[in-house]
């Protein structure tokens, strides 16, 4: 009688693995398939990974969009963008971003986004926590994602200057740069009365504190704050002028470059970004889902 071999062990699959990235901020996550059900304790690692590096790469993530949607919800509530034309047919949640036009010679996505550095939904009375942009066409030359760091920024601020900012809160509108950006391109379509209704401009405060770590950050940007509350146009303008030319310096920076299939997270909340431009012969698109935040303090 030939013996009765016992079953080998299966081994768990490995943990997926964080590697910080070279300069100010940002890290990789290696080693993990998004396709397959993510264990909690694997869940816990990558939320404090965003907390501690802010911009999250993760690499060669052949997903579909409804896995993304689903893993970007365990964040939070998902924003859906007032550009409602340029949502992925059957997944609202997912905004286009794309340079691609269709047969028709009509945008598939929004061909312009992040032509100036902002951070996510900030005009809305509770902006985004983070962002996910999924890769699905890459140029082959181009199209750069900058990140800057306005927890860096803010700590390099003079003590002066940050007595001065604490109590201030600023205007962000959606609609700041939205007419000179439809002027120069073929992306943006007329909003209609109901669309801008649903972009009325937010209050927050200049210098935010995160709701998860306790750190202060800079938060105002050039795409959407318009103003600072309780100063004359001139003064605000001024400081507002100093502010942005003092958060995107390169030691506060991180450039991504785009590799096939990664999808990138960052945190609204720590971060500002921009893209740094595709060429207008080369095609470009991706897939972001936005996590609702909370009302900054």
């Amino acid at each position: 009688m030939s013996a009765v071999l016992a079953p080998l062990p299966v081994a768990a699959p490995a943990s997926p693995e964080i590697r910080p990235l070279p300069g100010a901020l940002g890290a990789e996550v290696v080693g993990l398939d998004l396709s397959r059900p993510l264990p909690e304790a694997d869940f816990r690692r990558i939320h404090q990974a965003h907390l501690d590096h802010h911009v999250l790469v993760f690499r060669d993530q052949r997903i579909s969009p409804a896995e993304q949607v689903d893993f970007s919800r365990r964040f939070g509530p998902l924003q859906i963008h007032v550009l409602k034309n340029f949502q992925l047919a059957g997944h609202p949640e997912i905004l286009i971003v794309s340079n691609i036009l269709n047969d028709a010679g009509q945008p598939l996505g929004l061909g312009d986004a992040g032509h100036y550095w902002h951070s996510d939904l900030s005009y809305k009375d509770k902006p985004s926590l983070g962002s996910l942009l999924h890769a699905q066409e890459l140029p082959s030359e181009g199209g750069d994602t900058l990140f800057a760091d306005q927890h860096a920024a803010y700590d390099a601020l003079p003590e002066d200057l940050k007595a001065r900012i604490a109590p201030l809160q600023a205007e962000h509108s959606y609609l700041a740069k939205y007419e000179e950006l439809r002027a120069r391109s073929p992306w943006r379509p007329k909003l209609t009365q109901a669309q801008i209704d649903e972009v009325a401009p937010a209050i927050h405060p200049v210098v935010r504190t995160h709701p998860e770590t306790g750190r202060k950050a800079l938060f105002v940007s050039e795409h959407f704050t318009t103003r600072i509350l309780g100063l004359s146009e001139d003064e605000s303008r001024a400081l507002l002028d100093e502010l942005f030319a003092h958060s995107v310096q390169p030691q506060f920076l991180y450039r991504h470059v785009w590799r096939p299939h990664d999808m990138v997270f960052w945190d609204n909340r720590s971060v500002m970004h921009l893209a740094a431009g595709t060429p207008d012969h080369l095609q470009r698109k991706l897939y972001r889902t936005t996590v609702e935040g909370d009302r900054p303090y």
